[in-house]
C-alpha cells in the first residue's frame, strides 16, 4: 500500500521554515492527454505557451494548469518533456545559433547536451500548487533565493548524506531542473535561464530545484532537525569584525576537549539511550545494567546540579528571582517549566546556567565508571537526547519504542491522567518515528518482558562485539 502524504501539512510547514514567496509546485506527466480532464480545477491555455509560463501560473497565480503538445509555442519545450521530437533546424544547431551560441556547431553540441524525457512515454503535463493536494505529483518544483536554497540542500543531505551535483546547459533551465530530476531520480537544482526570467517571471535572486515527490518528507525532516540545531532562515549576521567564538554553537566551542575527556585513552563504549515518553527506557536500561552496562542518568544529573546552594541554583535564583523556589528553598521545577515554556530567550538563559554543570557532572561520572572497570559499555539515559542534539557524543544510539496508542495508555496510567491529556503531551514531543531514524539500535518494548529481555540480550552481544572491533 502506497503511503499517502499529507501535502498540505508538509508544505505549510516548509513554507514557514523557508519563508517562501511562491507556492511549491506539484508537477506530473500524464500518459494520456485525456487524463487532463480528470484533474480538478484544471485550466488549459487559450493561446500557445512556453513551459516556464505554465510553471509561473501555478507557483504565482495559484492555478492548476495543464497542456499537451498542441498547446506549446515551440517544439523546444515539449521535446524536453518527451512529447515530441525536434526538427533538423534544432538538431543541427540552427535554432541555438540565432542568439545564444557563436556557431551552428556550438548550437548542435548544446542541443545534444540537453536532458529530455523519453519520447512517446507521455502525452501531457499538469502542475498546481502542491499545498492544495491537487494530485499525487511526480516531482516538486521549489523557487527560492540562494540562502533558502542552501538550507534546502543541507536539509536533503542531513540524512543519508551524499554529494549533490548540479548542472546548467544554458538557455533551457527547465531541462536541468525538471528533465534531469525525472531521469536521475535525484534533486536537481539550477539557475533559471533568460527565457524563464523574461517569460516566466523568475526573479533576479531566484534559483529552482526539482525534488522527487518521495524525497519531500526527507527534506522536511532534515529542515526540522537543522532548525532545532539553530540553522534557520533568515540567517542572522555575526559580523566580519566580531569575535564569533561566543556566537558558535556551544558544542563547537570546546569539541576537542569534550571528546577527549569523554573517550579517554581506554576502549570504553558510550551508548546513548533514549525513546518516547512512557516507552520503557528505564526498564531496558536496568536490563542492560544487569548484563554489565553501568548507567549514567541525565535526569538525575539535571536534578543534582540545581540542588539548593549549588552554582546553577544560585544563577537561576539571581536571574529568575525567588519566585521559582519552594518554601524549603528547593527549585520549583513546575514553576520553572511554566516560565520557560514557549519563551526561547528564557529557556536559553536557563540552559546556560545548567548545561555546563550537567556536562561537568556527566564527564565526571563517565570517567569514574571507566576508572572502576576495564573497557566498560556505559549507557547514558537521556530522554531528550535527539531534541537537544547530543547524538554526536556517543558511539552508538539506542531508541526504545512502543506504538503510539500504547504510549498514550501507559502514560495515562503512569501519571494518573486522562487519555486525552496523555495524547496532548505526546503531540508536544518529537514523534518516535523521527527518533528511530537516529538509532543504531532499537528495542521494541511493546510485548512481554521476556521478549524485551531477549532483544536486550542480543543487543548486549552486539555491543560487546562492536566494542572489540572499535
Amino acid at each position: 500500500m502506497v503511503k499517502q502524504v499529507d501535502w498540505e501539512k508538509l508544505i505549510r510547514r516548509m513554507e514557514l521554515l523557508m519563508r517562501l514567496k511562491s507556492f511549491p509546485v506539484a508537477f506530473k506527466m500524464l500518459k494520456k492527454k485525456e487524463d487532463l480532464k480528470e484533474i480538478p480545477f484544471m485550466r488549459k491555455p487559450d493561446k500557445k505557451v512556453t513551459l516556464c509560463q505554465l510553471v509561473s501560473l501555478a507557483r504565482s497565480f495559484d492555478w492548476t494548469v495543464g497542456a499537451d503538445l498542441d498547446d506549446f509555442l515551440f517544439p523546444s519545450c515539449p521535446a524536453i518533456l518527451g512529447l515530441t521530437d525536434l526538427s533538423d533546424i534544432y538538431k543541427d544547431g540552427t535554432f541555438r545559433n540565432i542568439v545564444w551560441l557563436k556557431t551552428k556547431e556550438d548550437g548542435k553540441k548544446c542541443e545534444a547536451s540537453i536532458p529530455r524525457l523519453p519520447r512517446g512515454k507521455y502525452e501531457a503535463v499538469v502542475m498546481a500548487p502542491l499545498v492544495y493536494k491537487p494530485f499525487e505529483p511526480d516531482i516538486v518544483l521549489i523557487y527560492c533565493n540562494p540562502a533558502q536554497m542552501m538550507l534546502l540542500i543541507n536539509s536533503l543531505q542531513f540524512e543519508n548524506y551524499e554529494v549533490m551535483q548540479f548542472f546548467c546547459v544554458g538557455e533551457s533551465s527547465c531541462s536541468d531542473a525538471i528533465a534531469r530530476c525525472y531521469l536521475t531520480g535525484k534533486p536537481s537544482m539550477t539557475i533559471p535561464c533568460y527565457g524563464e526570467r523574461r517569460y516566466g517571471h523568475a526573479q533576479d535572486d531566484e534559483m529552482v530545484m526539482a525534488i522527487p515527490a518521495g524525497m519531500m518528507e526527507k527534506a522536511l525532516f532534515g529542515m526540522e532537525n537543522l532548525y532545532r540545531r539553530g540553522i534557520r532562515y533568515p540567517i542572522s549576521f555575526a559580523g566580519v569584525e566580531s569575535d564569533i567564538m561566543p556566537m558558535l554553537p556551544p558544542s563547537y566551542q570546546n569539541l576537542e576537549g569534550l571528546m577527549k575527556k569523554l573517550r579517554g585513552t581506554d576502549n570504553r563504549l558510550l551508548l546513548g539511550v533514549t525513546g518516547g515518553i512512557a516507552s520503557g527506557k528505564t526498564t531496558v536500561a536496568k536490563m542492560l545494567e544487569e548484563l554489565g552496562a553501568p548507567i549514567v542518568d541525565f535526569d538525575l544529573i539535571a536534578r543534582k546540579v540545581v540542588e539548593t546552594g549549588k552554582p546553577a541554583w544560585k544563577k537561576i535564583v539571581e536571574y529568575f528571582g525567588r519566585q521559582v523556589l519552594q518554601d524549603d528553598e528547593t527549585l520549583d521545577r513546575k514553576k520553572m517549566s511554566d516560565i520557560v515554556f514557549g519563551d526561547l530567550e528564557k529557556r536559553k538563559k536557563l540552559e546556560s546556567f545548567t548545561h555546563p554543570e550537567i556536562y561537568d557532572e556527566f564527564i565526571e561520572q563517565v570517567n569514574q565508571i571507566a576508572s572502576d572497570a576495564t573497557d566498560p559499555v556505559i549507557q547514558v539515559v537521556i530522554p531528550l537526547l535527539i531534541e537537544v542534539n547530543l547524538s554526536y557524543i556517543f558511539d552508538k544510539i539506542l531508541v526504545v519504542h512502543i506504538p503510539q496508542e500504547m504510549q498514550i495508555e501507559r502514560l495515562a496510567q503512569r501519571d494518573a491522567i486522562s487519555l486525552e491529556e496523555a495524547a496532548n503531551i505526546l503531540k508536544s514531543q518529537l514523534p518516535i518515528d523521527e527518533k528511530i531514524r537516529f538509532a543504531d539500535f532499537r528495542v521494541n518494548n511493546a510485548n512481554s518482558l521476556e521478549e524485551t529481555r531477549a532483544q536486550v540480550k542480543e543487543l548486549w552481544e552486539t555491543l560487546k562485539d562492536s566494542q572489540q572491533k572499535k
